[in-house]
């Protein structure tokens, strides 16, 4: 990505949220934190207009070029934040090559970045004519197009159903399979098309493309490895937050968050996902589904 898009991208670019992340992150000014989803770096801007010269922050991000703007948002600064290319469920392995035992805040917000949304080649949604790879890192071996090309027609109406809880999803998956090679995302396009009907057709490919993102990914794996073990990296009276845009994913954080209230390690501080306020929800397009959770560790 060119300097002048990469600049483009940092003034545009809105993070969801973000009084609300620094409000219930309860940011110490020596603290160390992780970003686990860093990409462009909006909420790290604001977390690190808050810490000191003392403090710390840790961003991770599988996509090298949300990464790279990342870097050049940061790179030429004195501020106290250190970023590596990895997926938020190997942070223990990070932040333990940095001597680092325990946190005193986690973030990590899941949806996608406008940037990937917007790519005219990276597939990412049904408004893009590129070719379909989805991969949040560009060196994993297998794209969007991949699966679905290499997988039976039950395994892909499995993940549409699964992953995507979309109604048509068995119609839809032989109709994805009747093409003999799916390589674009506009291939993709035409086959939910063919299988859906007009009135309710913009979700349904909006579900499927989700889908096959997720499946792509491994997105819902990686959450789980990442509920089962931030527990123990969290210092007591520190704190996580989780922002997530599927019903599936916020109701494993839920869960996750709920067992470990049980077991008195922490203590819940939003009964209920707290959500953008209306006129956020209209400004920011991408903000409309997010859904916020955050707790305290006890013990």
């Amino acid at each position: 990505m060119k300097t002048k898009s990469l600049q483009n991208y940092t003034q545009i670019h809105t993070p969801v949220m973000i009084s609300e992340v620094t409000n219930y992150l309860n940011l110490q000014p020596d603290g160390i934190y992780l970003d686990g989803t860093i990409g462009a770096g909006g909420h790290a801007t604001e977390i690190l207009t808050l810490l000191s010269i003392k403090g710390r922050l840790i961003g991770l991000d599988r996509d090298a070029e949300a990464l790279d703007i990342c870097n050049k948002r940061f790179g030429a600064s004195a501020l106290p934040i250190v970023t590596y290319k990895s997926s938020y469920d190997n942070f223990p392995k990070v932040i333990g090559e940095l001597g680092i035992s325990k946190l005193d805040g986690i973030l990590l917000d899941l949806g996608l970045s406008s940037m990937q949304l917007n790519s005219e080649t990276r597939g990412f949604s049904y408004n893009s004519s590129g070719a379909l790879d989805m991969r949040f890192d560009s060196e994993q071996s297998n794209t969007a197009a991949d699966l679905i090309n290499q997988i039976s027609e039950k395994e892909l109406s499995n993940i549409i159903f699964e992953f995507g809880e979309e109604r048509h999803s068995r119609k839809i998956a032989k109709s994805i399979k009747s093409i003999k090679t799916i390589l674009t995302a506009n291939d993709l396009k035409e086959a939910i098309r063919k299988a859906t009907p007009p009135h309710k057709r913009n979700k349904s490919l909006a579900r499927v493309f989700q889908a096959i993102r997720i499946a792509v990914n491994s997105e819902l794996e990686k959450l789980r490895i990442f509920l089962d073990i931030f527990i123990d990296y969290l210092a007591v009276g520190g704190r996580i937050i989780i922002m997530s845009y599927h019903s599936i994913e916020d109701r494993m954080v839920k869960h996750a968050f709920r067992s470990l209230k049980q077991s008195g390690k922490l203590d819940v501080l939003t009964k209920k996902p707290v959500i953008p306020s209306a006129a956020e929800r209209k400004n920011n397009n991408r903000s409309r589904s997010a859904k916020l959770r955050a707790a305290e560790r006890l013990i």
